[in-house]
């Protein structure tokens, strides 16, 4: 006899609102890797960061659906093959399935071979957005999770102060809880504009929200 578990009625309450999401099936139809695409789609029509003849660094890449998202804002008539009007650079610890037009590099840039591989595949410029939407592995001990959302959200901030356009902008995953006020510090320490945003694509249960920071300050050398 099967006996049913807590974590059985989870896991199947949780397939059953996955399969019947709008925007899983939206990803399914429209061709993206993940529903993942539609939070930074409407991150994106509501700010227009992401245009024709860009660089974008896309950092926690994997599965691919924000390089997808990027890749068919600079392609005519939003394609997802064909012609490319701009460069992508894609990062991850774990592989990604090829996307045409993107360059992908699998590693952890704070390691300084990989980094001296993202900066080469740059070819000396710098980017005009980044994306991250990196997340640690949660320990579901709140403050352990906090620390590693904090560290992650500053690496993505120090990898735009060193390798982003000042007018460029980032995007950047972040949760509400422990760590989120002091993030969003560090943003408006580091962005002249900050924007915080919870897309429609974000489950409702879900803590996980979004900061942009557009324009980079000047820090204070004295």
């Amino acid at each position: 006899m099967k006996v049913k578990t807590k974590s059985n009625k989870v896991n199947k309450a949780w397939l059953n609102d996955h399969v019947n999401d709008t925007y899983v099936k939206l990803a399914a139809r429209e061709g993206y890797r993940a529903r993942a695409a539609y939070k930074l789609k409407e991150i994106d029509e509501a700010l227009h960061l992401i245009q024709p003849g860009q660089l974008v660094v896309d950092l926690g890449s994997t599965p691919g659906a924000w390089s997808q998202y990027v890749r068919r804002r600079m392609s005519p008539g939003g394609a997802a093959s064909g012609q490319l009007d701009g460069t992508i650079i894609a990062l991850d610890l774990l592989p990604m399935e090829p996307i045409e037009g993107v360059t992908f590099l699998h590693g952890d840039f704070r390691e300084e071979t990989v980094l001296a591989q993202l900066t080469a595949a740059m070819g000396g410029r710098l980017a005009d957005v980044v994306v991250s939407d990196m997340a640690p592995n949660l320990s579901g001990i709140a403050s352990a999770d906090a620390a590693r959302v904090v560290h992650l959200v500053e690496l993505a901030i120090d990898f735009a102060r060193s390798h982003m356009k000042p007018e460029g902008a980032l995007v950047a995953k972040l949760f509400h809880g422990g760590g989120y006020a002091e993030l969003t510090q560090l943003f408006k320490a580091n962005f002249r504009t900050v924007k915080p945003f919870k897309p429609k694509a974000s489950r409702d249960k879900s803590s996980e929200t979004f900061m942009v920071g557009m324009g980079l300050r000047s820090l204070d050398t004295n």
